[in-house]
């Protein structure tokens, strides 16, 4: 279970340490999405196919996926401050590579530095929200960190595609990567790891308790829902945004460059404006969090067909609408979060957070990789390329069905035993939500 909080709601101090962490989640958008408007551009400088720029992102978002666990662990061990100045730290060198590379191992190696910073952030500014607001300011905090991490997206797009054809690729990513760097200065000024304590760390924990956290963590069935409630939801939008949205409607459906980098700011403003709505609604109503993320993920599914089956070249008002769709994934996502926060105890929030954020960016991974594979093996067509986010999204929504009804066995199971447990359920109802 979750601690209770002391407060109803956090006092104005918090809201400015929440927002100088969350800039750097803000800045770790714009890095992790500049390739889906510089991809063309990427591939002209490294010499590369297909198949070769998917590598960028499938790098990129590997290793994301793979530091998320280490992050929570590190965020419990050293505190959020700590980790979100090593998360600038590795952002702006990064880019600043890639800004001076022409050669494409060096270029992957960038990228592999960014993705590193970029799997620092996230969690590291959800547990600063932890320490300082309560369980039902939470949910709203977490989806506002997303909404304003869209900034970063929202720049990635029509603007940063003006500045390549500009000044130019090594004058707009070297900028980049220095202000990052200058960034450092306002997270160690106003950052603070708790209300109490400027930092904060715990005791260094030998390997085996530190995979004893883990293991107690995953054990926990909302976790897991957690975990594939992540995995399925926003995977569409990040594949499009990251890499594939532009080069699908330049080469696919025969839009201009500016018209696509401008079409992929749907993304970002459905997701921007969502967030908070979501954050508001699964706070109200934490009884509708798994409905919600069922019924998303076949609406999800019908967009994909829809658009994968249209007859002819996709019409501009039709994609919007699909990518207004799609952009919803970002805010029914944060639902794994408010899940780790019902189920783990605060010391372990940061490990399951990890483990949940992992889902996400391993789906992403696997259909941007197979999507750049299909592409090479029937010369570009599209249609079937596209299919493979169809497939993980259909496995993973599976997935949830599975862990929500083993979630719920388990909490009935607990009320049943006369256990006290954050959640109520009845047999009636197939609601999963805090009782706090």
């Amino acid at each position: 279970m979750s601690s209770k909080p002391v407060h109803a709601s956090a006092p104005g101090r918090a809201w400015v340490i929440w927002g100088a962490g969350a800039f750097v989640y803000v800045l770790a958008l714009f890095h992790r999405t500049s390739f889906g408007v510089a991809g063309l551009d990427a591939a002209e400088r490294f010499g590369v196919g297909a198949a070769a720029l998917g590598t960028f992102t499938v790098l990129q978002v590997g290793v994301y996926a793979a530091m998320q666990i280490p992050t929570g662990l590190l965020v419990d061990r050293f505190g959020p401050r700590a980790v979100l100045t090593g998360a600038v730290v590795m952002l702006g060198s990064g880019q600043v590579l890639l800004a001076l590379v022409d050669a494409y191992p060096l270029g992957l190696l960038g990228r592999a530095v960014l993705g590193v910073g970029d799997a620092l952030a996230f969690v590291s500014v959800l547990r600063l929200a932890a320490n300082h607001f309560p369980g039902r300011q939470y949910v709203l905090v977490t989806t506002l960190t997303g909404s304003l991490g869209f900034v970063g997206n929202l720049a990635a797009t029509l603007p940063l595609a003006l500045l390549l054809s500009g000044p130019g690729w090594t004058p707009t990513f070297l900028v980049a990567g220095l202000v990052t760097l200058a960034y450092i200065v306002v997270v160690l000024a106003a950052v603070r790891d708790s209300p109490e304590r400027r930092t904060a760390s715990s005791e260094a924990k030998s390997f085996s308790e530190v995979g004893g956290d883990l293991r107690a963590a995953w054990r926990v069935p909302g976790t897991r829902l957690g975990f594939w409630t992540h995995f399925s939801m926003p995977f569409s939008l990040n594949v499009m945004t990251l890499l594939w949205g532009l080069p699908y409607m330049v080469e696919e459906l025969g839009y201009t460059e500016t018209t696509a980098s401008s079409l992929l700011m749907v993304f970002v403003v459905g997701a921007m404006l969502s967030n908070p709505l979501a954050g508001g609604f699964f706070g109200r109503r934490p009884d509708l969090r798994m409905p919600t993320v069922l019924g998303y993920g076949a609406l999800l599914t019908l967009t994909w067909a829809v658009l994968l089956g249209w007859p002819g070249p996709v019409p501009i008002a039709v994609l919007v609408v699909a990518f207004v769709l799609m952009s919803l994934g970002a805010p029914v996502s944060s639902v794994g979060f408010a899940l780790v926060r019902d189920y783990n105890p605060l010391p372990r929030v940061g490990t399951a957070t990890g483990a949940v954020n992992v889902g996400g960016f391993c789906a992403t991974t696997a259909a941007s990789l197979l999507v750049g594979v299909l592409l090479e093996l029937t010369g570009g067509d599209y249609r079937i390329a596209l299919l493979a986010i169809v497939a993980v999204l259909v496995f993973g929504t599976s997935r949830v069905v599975v862990w929500f009804r083993r979630a719920r066995a388990a909490v009935l199971a607990a009320q049943e035993r006369g256990e006290d447990v954050p959640v109520r359920v009845t047999r009636t109802r197939w609601d999963l939500a805090s009782a706090a």
